[in-house]
């Protein structure tokens, strides 16, 4: 099983080099890693297990690790959140990993970008603004319609997920290693 989270590690690595130079996360990295990954426990439930029925069961927990570990960034990009690569590659990560380590990777993740983001913030001098415009966001669906304050797209800020996903695989990798 390891061995599949180090190759989600190392598909996570890619994503995030592409994310940070480009702010994509290519598809064919994401379906390709997906597709992989149900096949790959597919042929290792046959091999290791009692041949079709193992095989078809491995898969289907893949296929279930890559919907179980959408549902969340899929609700993130639903609400603009987050970017659409960034969903696909957790549900790639999803198929590698397993339902369980997928969420791991997804909560390790989401951990990071949460000690990274204020951090890049504070250093380009830009977090209180930030922040005061996040209660904005958060208290606007409470006010009434007239009352709401708009807030400008071009004052909105970006963060780029994939560095923060790579370390979100590595500490799960890691956990799983036995190094804690």
């Amino acid at each position: 099983m390891v061995y599949f989270m180090i190759a989600g590690a190392a598909v996570a690595a890619i994503a995030a080099w592409t994310d940070s130079r480009s702010g994509q996360i290519p598809n064919w990295l994401t379906f390709g890693a997906a597709a992989i990954g149900v096949v790959a426990h597919a042929f290792f439930g046959w091999k290791l297990g009692d041949g079709w029925r193992s095989a078809v069961g491995e898969g289907g927990r893949s296929l279930g690790g890559l919907l179980v570990c959408s549902a969340v960034p899929g609700f993130m990009y639903g609400r603009g959140a987050i970017g659409g690569g960034d969903v696909k590659l957790f549900a790639a990560l999803g198929a590698l990993c397993l339902p369980m380590a997928g969420l791991e990777v997804e909560t390790y993740s989401f951990v990071a970008a949460a000690l990274i983001a204020p951090a890049k913030l504070a250093y380009q001098g830009v977090l209180l603004k930030t922040l005061a415009r996040s209660v904005t966001l958060a208290v606007n669906p409470f006010r009434k319609p007239h009352q709401r304050r708009e807030i400008p797209a071009e004052t909105m800020t970006w963060f780029r997920l994939g560095p923060s996903i790579l370390l979100g695989a590595a500490a799960t990798v890691l956990a799983h290693w036995g190094i804690r």
